[in-house]
């Protein structure tokens, strides 16, 4: 079949508007990705963060802001004490610019693992510049301090300016916007300190006692005024005995105390022979809510932020014990 040459010039026009409109709107997609001083506006890479428990990793979050790509190791309701990386972490923790996390043996499981990566990158125990006169004996757990320093909220008043200070060291070029950051935060840290304290003066003072699965909440006990009895050690990694369920069991039958509370990251199992053992003592025993202890809450929830977390456990003590 012949083709005219009104038809080829046809074709040859059709086909040069079709190159035309895809090479403007190639142009006009890379335009978009410019902004006005010239820098690509979504194309700047951020500072790689991996962090251990997420109580850390809501911080990095708040005070790295937009600069910051955060990936959390442990998920809601996981155990620190017990946990153990897999390859898959120690794959995130080798991509990472920066690597957070608590110190004092809470991520017992992984001490040795930090100290590789602290040889080739910026590797940062938030713990470390908190004052070790004011720590708690760890001695429990066969640990020089107790590594709970989240439940002081002036302890985590320290934490965040040591994340604070590693990420502008890091990267200086938005150290501006960290300090702004941490301003802000730091400034609602000390409204919740003061909150907290003002809501458990409002429990009668012979019944602040708080009684859960595990000590984890002494630091909380120390700073407002509460007497914390925990089940097991700091450390979950050691079992609650028959000898200490009986001893917790009479305590609470001889004070009256009518609350206790379960955790997230703790099977109740034995705070439940407890409940039972009052009972068969005449006692009634209440579970007074489930507090969070070593993991917050699903993201996207208030208990998934260290001040939602926070104001969740005071206001289930309170509500269960005033």
């Amino acid at each position: 079949m012949k083709v005219s040459q009104k038809q080829a010039s046809s074709a040859l026009h059709k086909l040069i508007f079709i190159v035309c409109s895809i090479s403007f709107m190639a142009f006009i997609a890379a335009c978009s990705t410019i902004d006005t001083s010239g820098k690509p506006a979504s194309g700047e890479p951020k500072l790689k963060v991996t962090t251990t428990i997420g109580m850390i990793t809501d911080v990095v979050q708040q005070i790295g802001g937009d600069h910051v790509a955060v990936t959390g190791l442990m998920k809601p309701g996981v155990d620190p004490h017990l946990y153990k990386a897999s390859q898959g972490d120690i794959q995130k923790l080798d991509n990472a610019d920066v690597i957070f996390y608590n110190g004092l043996h809470l991520e017992g499981k992984m001490g040795e693992i930090f100290e590789k990566m602290a040889k080739k990158k910026t590797t940062v125990a938030v713990s470390e510049k908190i004052d070790r006169s004011k720590l708690r004996s760890g001695a429990e757990m066969d640990s020089e301090f107790d590594p709970h320093i989240w439940f002081d909220v002036r302890h985590w008043m320290q934490a965040a300016e040591s994340i604070r200070d590693t990420l502008i060291k890091k990267d200086p070029a938005h150290s501006e916007d960290y300090r702004k950051n941490a301003e802000a935060y730091l400034k609602q840290l000390d409204v919740l300190h003061k909150e907290v304290a003002e809501q458990i003066k409002s429990i009668p003072e012979q019944s602040r006692v708080l009684v859960t699965a595990h000590d984890a909440f002494g630091y909380f006990g120390d700073a407002y005024g509460v007497k914390v009895m925990g089940l097991q050690g700091m450390s979950t990694a050691s079992e609650a005995g028959t000898k200490d369920v009986t001893d917790l069991r009479d305590f609470l039958v001889k004070n009256k105390i009518k609350a206790v509370f379960i955790e997230s990251s703790v099977p109740r199992k034995a705070i439940d022979a407890v409940i039972q053992g009052a009972k068969e003592k005449g006692h009634e025993l209440t579970i007074g809510g489930e507090l969070f202890s070593d993991a917050m809450g699903e993201a996207g929830t208030p208990e998934g932020t260290y001040l939602g977390m926070v104001r969740h456990n005071v206001n289930t003590i309170v509500k269960a014990l005033k």
